[in-house]
């Protein structure tokens, strides 16, 4: 089994929802996300330029939905960013990630499976 993260090849989250955060996460007010980056959506909310209308798209990911992707700011990601999880990789499934991927034509990530009789080494 990888343990290589299922996102790099996907991306299907970055290009199916929108992502808005309170605006406080942005550089000027203290926080990481660089505001060239960001629309306001409202008076304490903002959301990366790309998913604020469709078709949606962040304007920080790089690469072809399903085949490889990178988010180009992931250091300075939203909190919304760094909280969405892969399907299983807290051992259970992500509703929203499998909506995301089925978007695209893509399956749901499968639970991995672990072959117990092989031996562990240190």
């Amino acid at each position: 089994m990888s343990d290589a993260s299922p996102c790099l090849n996907c991306g299907a989250c970055c290009s199916h929802f929108r992502v808005s955060f309170f605006w406080g996460e942005c550089a000027s007010a203290g926080g990481t996300v660089p505001d060239d980056l960001v629309v306001q959506i409202n008076p304490s909310r903002v959301a990366m330029i790309g998913t604020d209308s469709k078709p949606t798209r962040c304007c920080s990911l790089v690469g072809d939905v399903g085949t490889g992707t990178r988010c180009t700011i992931y250091n300075q990601r939203s909190s919304v960013c760094r909280e969405f999880e892969a399907s299983w990789s807290q051992g259970q499934v992500n509703v929203d990630c499998d909506a995301a991927r089925a978007a695209f034509g893509l399956p749901p990530l499968e639970q991995p499976v672990y072959d117990l009789d092989l031996p562990i080494s240190a």
